[in-house]
């Protein structure tokens, strides 16, 4: 009785060893590769809120006034693939009514442009690339991939520094769950600026006077998976001072809260779930559907192998003839 392995059965044999092989390289080759920050970003987030703002025309601090403040996120892919990291380039404006749609964003507020260069696996800063200024912290644009439930180092453009946020619990956004986290600022001298004298209750004709600094409330509530942030609100204060002197004399800027739109809410979540979806399968799904599958497709090929096929049985010397003698 002979046993031949059917077709069927090294075909369901190989398939099966090919998932489980495939398994653990999804887990340690795959999902890793795909676990890094974004070279060709182009995004813009919106936040807006209700404040006060020195008015240069009136030459007085108005109050009740909207306040957008609009950023711009671009990846230089050419830059991020010459030097392997991920290299964006951010432009940022504060704006009243009076000057949306801002046809030149030097018409506004405040309007600053920075370049923003990151380890794509790791977040940290990486000082290279005409980054300008230089970063430090483990968060800023976004945060590391697969955020943790402890207090990050958040880099603060206004303040030129690192703010400690704390992880203050779970929040929805637009029906989606995310970590948040809250930090402040207390009010922190960051430069200076020449201004008429009587600007800051002076007599002379032009002093340095001091630019001070605080935020009331820093609220980031990031996606756990990738750490992209899904909704943002800050407190900010600026105002200046006499030299010397440990009280604001005029308000440049100040809301108790300006927050991401319901639009950049929805565009950010949407953006978020996406790319924590692919990682969760290449990362989950795909692995363990793999090894499941590759288990009882090997299982089934070994058993049919072993198995075989049946053929009928082969009379020994069947086939030979007898000579006669002469």
């Amino acid at each position: 009785m002979r046993h031949n392995a059917s077709p069927l059965s090294l075909v369901l044999l190989g398939a099966g060893v090919f998932l489980l092989v495939l398994a653990p390289l999804l887990v340690r080759y795959v999902q890793p590769h795909a676990k890094r920050t974004p070279i060709d970003i182009d995004t813009t987030t919106v936040f807006t809120g209700t404040g006060s703002y020195f008015d240069t025309s009136e030459v007085k601090t108005v109050e009740g006034r909207t306040i957008t403040i609009t950023r711009q996120v671009r990846g230089d892919v050419a830059d991020s693939e010459k030097s392997g990291h991920a290299v964006w380039d951010v432009s940022t404006s504060v704006d009243h009514q009076d000057t949306l749609p801002a046809s030149d964003p030097r018409d506004a507020l405040q309007w600053t442009l920075e370049r923003w260069v990151t380890d794509r696996t790791t977040n940290e800063p990486v000082h290279c690339c005409e980054e300008s200024p230089a970063f430090d912290g483990e968060a800023y644009l976004k945060f590391p991939f697969d955020v943790e439930k402890r207090s990050y180092r958040w880099w603060d453009s206004t303040l030129g520094g690192v703010v400690r946020l704390s992880y203050a619990g779970e929040q929805e956004i637009q029906g989606y769950s995310g970590y948040r986290f809250k930090g402040e600022v207390e009010p922190t001298r960051t430069g200076v600026r020449q201004v008429p004298g009587l600007l800051v209750g002076k007599k002379t004709p032009q002093v340095l006077a001091e630019e001070w600094y605080s935020n009331s409330g820093i609220e980031l509530v990031v996606d756990r998976r990738t750490g992209r942030i899904i909704n943002a609100a800050i407190g900010p204060r600026k105002t200046l001072r006499a030299p010397g002197s440990t009280k604001d004399a005029v308000v440049l800027l100040e809301s108790k809260r300006v927050e991401f739109t319901e639009e950049t809410q929805l565009k950010q979540v949407e953006l978020a779930s996406a790319d924590s979806d692919r990682l969760a399968m290449l990362g989950t799904t795909a692995p363990a559907g793999a090894a499941g599958l590759g288990g009882v497709l090997a299982l089934v090929g070994v058993v049919l192998v072993v198995r075989g096929r049946r053929t009928e049985p082969e009379a020994p010397n069947a086939h030979m003839t007898t000579i006669p003698h002469t």
